[in-house]
């Protein structure tokens, strides 16, 4: 989850580093730390809490140095705090950076302290640098040393190192989590994301498991464990200047919100054709491994999850094809049975999400037909570990509560279920309408921006509430789930989900004058049970508030119904979930929570 940078540059880096850290704050704003090889001696400040803290520092200090690493953390071992702020040092002489958990460091721990090491922190983290340090003593090589040390280290990390002996470069090593390099000029860098660097380069290295590397600011080395130079080849990853920041907007949430019709634009572009969907988006020779697919098994965590849940109708209705959904922590601890020509799919927005990938990399070794990832960064662990792909190119998505990844997912899996059914040759009269539905997202969009002033009007009577209770049926059951994390997410307002036909068998008990219960009411064929359900909450007193198309409306004497575009039976589920996400921004706004940094989260979660 935390965030690492260093860089060897002809200029001083601390300004850098500090930039690097704000773009990469989303991973992780616990806290925040910076380590300098200077000519006299390595300064090393770090500060509880966001980069803003750090930068602070940094002001004050006027620091001056051409080579250093960053970090900005998002709490695993040991409390947020300052001591436990990275980098860590070891004698100052070795500082690292880690992002990763350490599952034997209670081992390390033991045998460090028997070699007369004194630990200062709870962090795992630390003692990276000291098993470094012990090893230097072998063979005054930072880079050997460091390789020595990895192999005592079980689990996931990427590690960047300084040493006091080195003025002018920095080491990286790479095990099951992100790090790539950036090449500029007469400077070059490691990093997490390439968010951190995107407005210095669009030149990248990738790096893969096992990988070390040692930069300076003319050069780049990569390494086996072994100690021989690997190749990898550059990479051009390009993004704008907007792309990182908020614009006019007073939030990344808020700005990310609104760039949804473009972002769906971009998903479907070049993907569609007149009546159907193009053979092989996923891939060369998609469309014909897709004539053998006989069920599906997705992964994902979070909001990628309740894509998948949503996207199950898709697939059953227009592909005819049976589906397994598991949350991706689980999916692997429980032994899956696959039955033959099983298609693997895993959903992520950033591609590097811990337990996704565990999951991905067990399904490898499983006799599935084949692993198909949708995720929104092409450079990704995942992408390049699948065999078939799709990226939802919505763009850099910064706000931690995710918007655009979840309503371009969406898209993308409707592709998905549109072009296996196509492969198979089957339901071309649904697949028509699927594509063109597909087509009127993104001005169907805009339409339900224009119902902000209604949602406003009921802002204030839930963000004064502790509880909420949304409700759908079929696919917006899952719609529903979406809505409700995205206001627990930010607003801290405890909220739950249920299938409308639930109510009765148990949270019809929470019910009463206070608890505002948030309905989508579609029209749809189930559109008639869900009123019935909702006379149940009327009957007891509850406060409604429902968004639905005009047919389905409702006699609301408690709430406000709120009328919906007309929509496919396709996109619906897309167009429903932005009224929602706009509810729980301008809630949370209400409230005065930190919307794009909610607390105790962070936006790629790379630890399991």
């Amino acid at each position: 989850m935390c965030g690492i940078i260093g860089a060897a540059s002809s200029r001083s880096v601390g300004e850098i580093l500090i930039q690097g850290l704000q773009l990469m704050e989303y991973r992780g704003y616990d806290s925040a730390g910076i380590a300098l090889n200077q000519e006299q001696q390595v300064l090393r400040l770090r500060a509880l809490g966001k980069v803003s803290k750090l930068e602070d520092l940094m002001i004050e200090n006027k620091p001056k140095a051409t080579s250093g690493i960053a970090h900005t953390r998002w709490a695993t071992h040991g409390a947020p705090s300052e001591e436990n702020a990275h980098p860590h040092g070891s004698h100052d002489q070795v500082y690292i950076v880690h992002n990763g958990i350490i599952e034997n460091h209670d081992e390390i721990r033991t045998q460090l302290k028997n070699e007369g090491y004194e630990i200062n922190s709870q962090t795992d983290s630390e003692l990276i640098a000291h098993l470094i340090h012990l090893y230097k003593k072998e063979d005054d090589n930072t880079l050997t040393a460091l390789i020595k040390a990895t192999k005592k280290l079980k689990g996931a990390y990427s590690i960047a190192v300084i040493d006091s002996n080195q003025k002018n470069k920095v080491f990286a090593a790479r095990q099951k989590s992100p790090l790539l390099i950036g090449k500029g000029i007469e400077e070059n860098f490691v990093a997490s994301d390439p968010l951190a660097i995107i407005n210095i380069t669009q030149s990248f290295y990738l790096l893969e498991d096992g990988d070390f590397a040692e930069i300076t600011k003319d050069d780049i080395k990569i390494f086996n464990h072994k100690n021989i130079p690997q190749k990898r080849e550059k990479t051009l990853i390009e993004a704008t200047a907007t792309a990182t920041t908020k614009g006019s907007y007073k939030h990344f949430m808020e700005k990310e919100i609104y760039e949804q019709p473009e972002a769906i634009g971009n998903t479907i572009n070049g993907r569609l054709g007149d009546q159907d969907v193009l053979d092989n988006v996923f891939g060369i020779g998609s469309s014909e491994a897709f004539k053998e697919v006989k069920r599906i098994q997705f992964v994902a965590c979070g909001t990628s999850l309740h894509a998948a849940k949503t996207a199950r109708k898709w697939f059953e209705d227009i592909a005819g094809t049976p589906c397994y959904i598991d949350f991706a922590s689980e999916y692997r601890y429980r032994n899956p049975l696959v039955e033959n020509n099983t298609l693997f799919v895993a959903i992520s927005q950033s591609g590097e999400t811990a337990d996704t990938l565990a999951a991905l990399e067990y399904a490898k070794k499983e006799k599935y037909l084949g692993v198909v990832s949708i995720c929104n960064v092409p450079t990704s662990t995942m992408a390049r570990e699948s065999d078939w792909k799709m990226f939802t190119n919505a763009g850099p998505e910064i706000g931690v509560a995710s918007t655009k990844a979840f309503t371009t997912q969406l898209a993308a899996l409707l592709i998905l279920a549109t072009s296996i059914a196509k492969s198979q040759n089957k339901n071309p009269e649904k697949r028509a309408v699927a594509t063109q539905d597909l087509r009127n997202t993104p001005s169907l969009l805009q339409e339900a921006f224009e119902l902000k002033q209604d949602i406003e009007q009921i802002t204030e009577n839930i963000a004064n509430k502790n509880n909420a209770l949304y409700l759908g049926r079929g696919m917006y059951f899952s719609i529903a789930q979406e809505g409700a994390l995205k206001l627990k997410e930010i607003s801290y307002i405890h909220a739950e989900a249920y299938p409308a036909g639930e109510l009765k068998h148990g949270p019809l008990a929470l019910v009463d004058e206070q608890i505002p219960i948030v309905a989508l009411a579609p029209e749809d064929s189930l559109v008639e049970k869900l009123l019935s359900n909702l006379e149940e909450v009327k009957a007891r007193g509850g406060t409604l508030y429902v968004f639905g198309n005009a047919t389905s409306k409702i006699e609301i004497k408690k709430g406000k119904f709120i009328n919906m575009p007309k929509c496919g039976n396709y996109n619906a589920p897309i167009i429903y979930t932005i009224p929602l996400q706009i509810l729980a921004y301008e809630v949370a706004c209400l409230r005065g929570t930190d919307l794009d940094q909610p607390r105790n989260l962070a936006k790629s979660v790379t630890v399991e």
